[in-house]
């Protein structure tokens, strides 16, 4: 895959990425959970933006909200 070193991935680019279901993603950045973009019809994620959202551990702390629901 030459393109997951592109600054802007597609969502299926994602889901390779971050090794993630892709219905996941689309709920997550429909509810703006995870940074994205949406031109037209179609999510873009920042490949940098995604990894320093990783690195701070926002991923992880919105997860754990949400088991404590449960």
């Amino acid at each position: 895959m030459d393109s997951i070193n592109d600054k802007w991935l597609t969502i299926e680019e994602l889901v390779a990425y971050l090794k993630m279901g892709r219905t996941k993603l689309y709920t997550m950045a429909q509810k703006g959970e995870i940074p994205g973009s949406k031109i037209g019809n179609q999510w873009r994620f920042d490949r940098e933006e995604i990894d320093v959202w990783i690195k701070s551990g926002r991923a992880a702390k919105k997860e754990n909200k949400q088991a404590e629901r449960l």
